[in-house]
């Protein structure tokens, strides 16, 4: 009489306790992690509210259309390369010691385009620099 396994079968791994301790580790995960964002940031944007700012003649201004094209004083620039936009606003503020650069941007404009002006600006020695806004239209609804 053989007592004792037949030295022929392989071992058996049974995968139920494992299964069983991965849902509980599954279950307690779940129930302690917080799902708050913390990606997102809590930004309130100025508003335009403000009266019509006077145009002074030293200023300097630069429109950013949507498609990422630039207009330099009324004369629209050829190409959009920081090197001819730093050329172009070096050439308006050669008249102007402390001339203020003024950036009117279209609501569409890429980031990039604006960024930009700001870097051709600082490449061009402009340290006078502010953004314009289109003032805001209210209405009234009458009950």
């Amino acid at each position: 009489m053989k007592f004792g396994r037949p030295s022929s079968s392989e071992p058996e791994i049974n995968l139920i306790p494992f299964i069983d301790v991965l849902l509980v580790i599954l279950i307690f995960l779940m129930l302690t992690t917080s799902y708050g964002k913390l990606t997102q940031i809590d930004m309130r944007l100025p508003k335009a509210d403000s009266s019509q700012q006077d145009n002074r003649p030293d200023d300097i201004h630069v429109s950013v259309s949507s498609d990422g094209h630039y207009v330099i004083q009324k004369n629209p620039l050829n190409t959009s390369d920081i090197g001819s936009l730093t050329q172009a606003l070096s050439v308006a503020a050669d008249h102007h010691a402390d001339a203020l650069l003024v950036i009117s941007a279209d609501a569409r404009a890429s980031h990039q385009a604006v960024m930009q002006v700001l870097e051709a600006a600082q490449k061009a020695g402009l340290q006078h620099i502010t953004f314009s806004a289109q003032a805001r239209t209210t209405t009234t609804t009458l009950p």
